[in-house]
C-alpha cells in the first residue's frame, strides 16, 4: 500500500463509497470469514468493519451480540485503517488509547485485539477484519499473516459484488443494483416525506441505429448516452442500466420541475454529440420520462411504472423530448398506433 494514501480521507471514503456496501447487516461470504476468524485464531469474536466519515458499520460478526455499529470514535478499527500492516492491542485496559472506550469499560469488554486493514486495490483502507478476546492475551506474527490472507478475501468479496452490480459495457449500475438503490430510496423518502424524482431512459430507434451502422457502433451509442447521463449527475444520484437500450436515473431530493430540468439537460447534451466508430458520425437521441416519488401508500414498482407511463408519452408525442407523469395516470395508445412501450412494460 502507498503510505501517502493513508491520510487522504476523502479519496478513502470515497473508495468506500464505490463499494456501496455501507448500509449495516450481514452477508453470507463475509458471515463465512469471521468464522473462519473466530475458528482459526480462536477468540470468542471476530467482525468484518467498515469506517465510514463518523461512523464503523458491521458488515459480519461473531460475538457482538447486537451491535451493528458504533461511532468512530470509538472503534479500534479505526486506528487499523491508519496502518499497512497489522494493528494489535495485548491489553487494552492498560492501553491509554483504549483504557476508557466505553467497549472496553463496558460490553463486550474488549481486553485484545487483532486487526488487519481492508485495502482496496487502488490502496484505500475501508475497513479491517479483526479478532476480538474478553482476555487479555498476545498475538503472534503467523496469525497476523492468516488475517491478512482472509482480509484479501473480504475486499475480493467486494469487487465481485461490484461487478454484479455495474453494467460492463456503461459502467452503470445493472437492473438488480439500480432496483435495490430505487427501493432504499423509496423507504428513506417516504420516511422523512422528501421529494424525489424517478427519470425512465430510452434511446429513440435504437434497432434502426444497430441495423445501419453495426452493433459495434450500437454499443458506441450506448456508452456515449452512459457517459453524458453520468457527466451530468450529482454525487447522490444513481444510474443504471435496465437492458438493451433502457436506462434510468434516480435524483434524491429533486422535485418533478427540478428532475425535468435536469433532464433535459441530458437530452440536450445527447442530441448534440457525435459518435465517432470507424470513420463514421453516429448521432442518438432519447426520450426520457419522469416521474416524482408516489406516496408512501404506494410501492417502489408503482414508482417505477409511472416513470414508464411518462416515457411512453414522451415517445408517443414525438420523442426527443422529456415528459413529466403523474401517479396512477392511465395513458391510452391511440387507435391503430404500435405498442411502442419499453420491453419491461409488456
Amino acid at each position: 500500500m502507498d503510505k501517502d494514501k493513508l491520510g487522504d480521507e476523502e479519496a478513502r471514503l470515497a473508495a468506500l463509497r464505490r463499494y456501496e456496501i455501507r448500509e449495516p447487516g450481514e452477508t453470507r461470504p463475509f458471515q463465512r470469514i469471521v468464522d473462519l476468524v473466530q475458528q482459526v485464531i480462536g477468540v470468542p469474536m471476530a467482525a468484518v468493519s467498515l469506517v465510514d466519515a463518523d461512523t464503523q458499520l458491521f458488515k459480519a460478526t461473531r460475538g457482538l451480540v447486537g451491535i451493528t455499529q458504533t461511532a468512530r470514535s470509538e472503534a479500534f478499527c479505526n486506528h487499523t485503517i491508519a496502518q499497512t500492516e497489522a494493528f494489535a492491542v495485548s491489553d487494552a485496559r492498560l492501553d491509554p488509547r483504549f483504557a476508557d472506550n466505553p467497549m472496553v469499560t463496558g460490553s463486550p469488554h474488549i481486553r485484545s485485539y487483532l486487526g488487519v486493514p481492508l485495502t482496496t486495490p487502488d490502496g484505500y483502507n475501508v475497513g479491517s477484519l479483526c479478532a476480538i478476546d474478553d482476555e487479555p492475551r498476545q498475538f503472534d506474527r503467523a496469525q497476523g499473516e492468516i488475517m491478512k490472507k482472509l482480509a484479501e478475501i473480504v475486499v475480493e468479496q467486494f469487487e465481485l459484488q461490484q461487478i454484479a452490480r455495474q453494467d460492463a459495457l456503461t459502467g452503470a449500475l445493472t437492473r438488480r443494483g439500480f432496483f435495490a438503490e430505487v427501493e432504499k430510496e423509496f423507504r428513506r423518502a417516504g420516511r422523512y416525506d422528501r421529494p424525489s424524482t424517478l427519470v425512465a431512459i430510452d434511446v429513440d430507434h435504437f434497432k434502426s441505429i444497430n441495423d445501419r451502422y453495426g452493433h459495434p457502433a450500437g454499443d458506441a451509442v450506448l456508452v456515449s448516452i452512459a457517459n453524458a447521463c453520468m457527466a451530468n449527475m450529482r454525487r447522490s444520484d444513481v444510474f443504471g442500466r435496465l437492458g438493451g437500450e433502457e436506462f434510468a436515473l434516480l435524483l434524491p431530493e429533486t422535485d418533478a420541475e427540478e428532475a425535468r430540468e435536469a433532464a433535459e439537460r441530458i437530452r440536450r447534451t445527447i442530441e448534440s454529440t457525435i459518435v465517432q466508430v470507424g470513420g463514421i458520425e453516429v448521432r442518438a437521441t432519447v426520450s426520457m420520462g419522469a416521474a416524482p416519488r408516489p406516496s408512501s401508500g404506494e410501492t417502489a414498482a408503482t414508482w417505477l411504472a409511472e416513470a414508464d407511463i411518462a416515457l411512453y408519452e414522451a415517445k408517443q408525442f414525438g420523442r426527443n423530448r422529456v415528459a413529466v407523469g403523474r401517479a396512477r395516470r392511465p395513458v391510452a395508445s391511440p387507435a391503430g398506433a404500435s405498442d411502442d412501450r419499453p420491453a419491461h412494460l409488456h
